[in-house]
């Protein structure tokens, strides 16, 4: 997707620190900070990049279909205060086609990474930058230590994190539960007491059953599976055995992850808890995600597990609110008095230049001012500090940037992609496959565990 931009901007200047401040002239403009250079009028948030008229950057990424119009709108206002021209290119095969242009000697400008394990290889090929000083300002005063590790490799900060996505959510209809008299569970044991009552007082239809799940996703089927098990490692163990474990250095086959299958499969492996509406258990490793939760709303099931990003799947005219259609709370905690205890993803922008442009452009997407921007537009989140909650356009996106932000959460990305390509995506989504079809959990774990280069 491109857009040109041909405005009445300056002459190409460097790009001044994002933290200096701004002014404005006599007739409107905003002067940038130590060049003489006046932006048009209204771009006091962005005097800091400097003018840059002529310039191309391209950002290169997995994003595409409407988040990728939503991404390339909130690049507009930096395009026209910097004129700086900005093409973002979208490919679903990023993760092949980022190593053949960076080997090739064709890497983007920026890349939109999505995942640390990725970031690493990437950055393997020595071609990665080290990001520079205004971003990681950003970042220092923006993001927690957390979020910067996923970025860094070794002792190195390379990328700055972008979007964010809350993971562990259970999916239900309010109105079942005010009818039902359910509520909501606070502890792991009061889940799954809460699915023992579903299951013996059913729902509508023949096919009901509490529990509706789908791990189908082409060739990365079996993922909402790891998030599964990833739930309930950093909820059982804590955040220092997940980090052993997604280090290599706690086995799969270790009794700590073995419970965390075992109680996923008390619920993914029991034809009493699912597959509502969809088939048995069997018939999760064929049902879209999309579409798994999706018999909630005909009552074939209760309670589908995915993701803060979910909400889109709904449809239209459905109201995802407290009091709405669905709603959603977390994957409770083993003991209710516990800190919340989430994981999620995100994306992370790596530079392979440091020219003004690519810097400039680097440093805004790590800023608060695109975090605003981009939230603003809807459909996505953030776990940048400086952004405004109420700019969430949902109250599911709220609530899950009031939980990023919260000073007690203790957060963990995404086990998979932060393993191994073969096992994180690999081994394990097969495995988690498997695990469902009726394989013995003992083949699981060894299989997953032997496939550790």
């Amino acid at each position: 997707m491109r857009r040109r931009i041909i405005g009445p901007v300056a002459t190409t200047a460097a790009l001044g620190l994002v933290l200096a401040g701004c002014s404005s002239d006599g007739d409107g403009g905003t002067e940038t900070p130590g060049t003489g250079e006046t932006m048009p009028a209204g771009c006091e948030d962005y005097a800091a990049y400097g003018t840059h008229d002529g310039a191309e950057v391209e950002l290169y990424g997995t994003i595409s279909g409407v988040e990728a119009e939503q991404l390339t709108e909130s690049i507009v206002p930096f395009e026209d205060c910097t004129g700086i021209d900005v093409t973002y290119n979208g490919s679903d095969e990023f993760e092949t086609e980022i190593n053949i242009r960076v080997e090739g000697g064709n890497a983007p400008d920026l890349a939109i990474i999505p995942q640390p394990g990725l970031l690493q290889r990437v950055v393997g090929t020595g071609e990665v930058l080290p990001a520079p000083e205004a971003v990681e300002a950003n970042v220092d005063e923006f993001w927690s230590e957390d979020w910067k590790k996923y970025g860094t490799v070794g002792e190195t900060f390379y990328a700055s994190p972008l979007m964010a996505s809350v993971k562990g959510w259970v999916w239900y209809s309010p109105s079942e539960f005010e009818a039902k008299g359910y509520e909501v569970p606070t502890t792991w044991d009061e889940l799954m007491t809460l699915t023992e009552t579903m299951a013996a007082e059913g729902g509508e239809g023949d096919n009901y059953k509490p529990w509706c799940i789908g791990f189908e996703s082409g060739t990365a089927t079996g993922w909402p599976g790891t998030d599964w098990i990833e739930d309930l490692v950093l909820r059982q163990q804590g955040p220092d055995a997940y980090d052993q474990w997604i280090a290599g250095e706690l086995d799969f086959t270790s009794d700590e992850i073995r419970q965390a299958f075992e109680s996923f499969g008390e619920i993914g492996t029991n034809p009493e808890y699912v597959n509502g509406g969809l088939g048995d258990a069997a018939s999760i490793v064929d049902t879209a995600f999309q579409e798994a939760g999706l018999p909630i709303l005909e009552g074939s099931c209760s309670l589908h597990h995915q993701a803060s990003f979910y909400e889109a799947q709904w449809g239209e005219g459905v109201t995802v609110a407290e009091d709405g259609d669905v709603w959603a709370f977390l994957t409770p905690n083993v003991n209710a008095d516990d800190p919340a205890a989430v994981t999620g993803g995100g994306e992370f922008v790596a530079a392979f230049n440091d020219e003004d442009a690519t810097v400039a452009l680097q440093t805004y997407l790590s800023s608060d001012t695109w975090a605003n921007n981009r939230v603003s537009i809807g459909g996505v989140i953030s776990a940048n500090k400086g952004l405004d909650p109420a700019n969430a356009g949902s109250e599911i996106g709220r609530a899950s940037i009031e939980i990023l932000q919260g000073e007690d959460t203790i957060f963990r990305f995404d086990g998979s992609d932060l393993m191994p390509a073969e096992v994180g995506s690999s081994a394990f989504w097969t495995g988690i496959n498997d695990y469902v079809s009726g394989t013995g959990l003992d083949t699981v774990l060894s299989d997953i565990e032997n496939a550790w280069p």
